[in-house]
């Protein structure tokens, strides 16, 4: 099964991302910051991470960094409610960034799609 890293310090968008993702067919460890994402990381090493970029703490970009540190090849989509950070160059290190939305297909095709990546890539 797929597992995927979400990380988001908003409780009820946590809890309704990883529902959502579990419906789909991953297997989703949640983080509510990025000792927790870490932690979660070193211990299920996922297919995939979803970051919010404002954390509680360390920032979204700022853990982006400590994850490629441990795995370079993890795909990242930046999943935040302002679209200004699409331009800041740390985020360009991204492998998507989609902007948060009560629709969440575009979220859910960009997983399918850089897990598709991924799977050619191997």
């Amino acid at each position: 099964m797929v597992k995927l890293l979400l990380v988001e310090d908003e409780r009820s968008q946590r809890l309704l991302y990883k529902q959502v993702l579990e419906d789909e067919g991953y297997q989703v460890f949640d983080a509510k910051n990025s000792a927790e994402a870490l932690e979660i990381v070193m211990k299920h090493d996922p297919d995939l991470a979803i970051l919010d970029i404002r954390l509680t703490g360390e920032d979204g970009l700022e853990l982006m960094g400590k994850l490629l540190s441990i795995n370079e090849n993890l795909p990242i989509i930046l999943h935040t409610a302002y679209g200004v950070w699409k331009d800041n160059f740390r985020g360009r290190l991204a492998d998507a960034y989609v902007i948060k939305s009560s629709d969440m297909v575009e979220l859910k095709q960009k997983v399918e799609e850089l897990l598709e990546a991924r799977k050619t890539n191997a």
